[in-house]
């Protein structure tokens, strides 16, 4: 098979790449990468001799046009992905999470080549503590620009599949941990700062659950349905794993050796939705996926480890970071994306 994954040098597309050439040596890859903020080339460096790695946008219809003419199948990571910065900023997510995914299913139309479209729970909205976990029928409920553009992009995928016979598949993930995460997101922020000796800091009581699953079971998860998956359907992929965000903060706290109450609350963000939860029934049931991380108190404390063993990747952003959200007003120093 002739792959093409769109951002590739990003958190579970970097992960993706990785799992690909060490699982399925057949599988020739291209990585499509704008190189944004979140993008990092290093991420892909030990494979370098590996893939072909593209410098481009997903927005440029005739880049992408090239490079799926070339290919077997595209999967679709590329996203503007980070809550806070959408509230901020929402032209990019525009731009990126609607325009480009329209480049990406014009170019699969016209090549007949097969595509797989990720995206995220946060498109269903969220849930009271009550209510049943989001399930493939659930209706969209976005609040956010960045949720609103995944589920516009999700939306575009299933009219092309209908209207045009595009040959493709869905999957909303869960909240993802791991390695290679930028350090603007929830997890490795509160593990950079304490590095650091950064006081942990949450939005709010902390009480917002997110359903947790290691990139690497997202990953597998992902080629199931890119093999087995019926066209048309959408999947959701999660790992049982509901905590709020204090319990989060302080598990992490805990594989530092610190009190697992040192840390402090701050204002809460406009719009934060409370909870979300992954009903997984189909994926387990029709395709056969299960979660290999099903401890996420250890997954939690080996992501731990990585950033304390891989300083040199993340410390060239980590002040870039901190300098944007100091810049924004907002000096929570550590609720980002949860």
């Amino acid at each position: 098979m002739r792959l093409l994954v769109t951002g590739g040098a990003g958190f579970i597309g970097a992960n993706f790449v990785k799992q690909t050439i060490a699982d399925r040596p057949g599988v020739t890859v291209t990585v499509l990468d704008a190189l944004t903020y979140a993008g990092n080339r290093a991420s892909l460096e030990p494979l370098a001799d590996r893939i072909d790695f593209v410098h481009g946008d997903i927005a440029d219809l005739d880049l992408v046009d090239e490079l799926v003419s070339g290919v077997d199948a595209v999967v679709h990571f590329a996203a503007e992905s980070h809550n806070d910065n959408s509230l901020a900023e929402p032209w990019p997510f525009v731009q990126t999470n609607i325009v480009g995914t329209y480049s990406l299913l014009q170019a699969v139309r016209r090549h007949d080549v097969r595509y797989h479209h990720v995206s995220t729970d946060e498109v269903y909205g969220d849930l009271g503590p009550g209510d049943r976990a989001f399930t493939e029928r659930t209706p969209y409920n976005p609040s956010s620009p960045y949720s609103s553009t995944k589920a516009a992009s999700d939306l575009l995928v299933r009219a092309w599949t209908r209207s045009f016979g595009v040959r493709a598949t869905l999957s909303n993930c869960s909240n993802n941990y791991g390695p290679y995460q930028h350090v603007e997101k929830f997890i490795p922020r509160q593990i950079t700062n304490l590095i650091d000796g950064v006081r942990p800091r949450l939005y709010g009581a902390g009480h917002q659950v997110r359903d947790w699953i290691h990139v690497d079971d997202h990953n597998r998860a992902v080629w199931d349905i890119l093999e087995r998956g019926r066209i048309g359907q959408t999947y959701l992929i999660g790992a049982d794993g509901e905590l709020d965000n204090k319990s989060v903060v302080r598990m992490i706290l805990e594989a530092f050796d610190r009190d697992p109450d040192d840390f402090d609350h701050v204002t809460d963000r406009p719009g934060h939705d409370q909870r979300y939860a992954i009903d997984a029934t189909l994926l387990r049931t029709e395709l056969g996926w299960t979660p290999r991380y099903g401890d996420f108190r250890a997954g939690l404390a080996a992501t731990v480890q990585w950033y304390r063993d891989n300083e040199s990747w993340w410390r060239p952003y980590k002040a870039i970071t901190e300098r944007a959200y100091v810049a924004a007003g907002e000096q929570t120093l550590g609720g980002a994306s949860a």
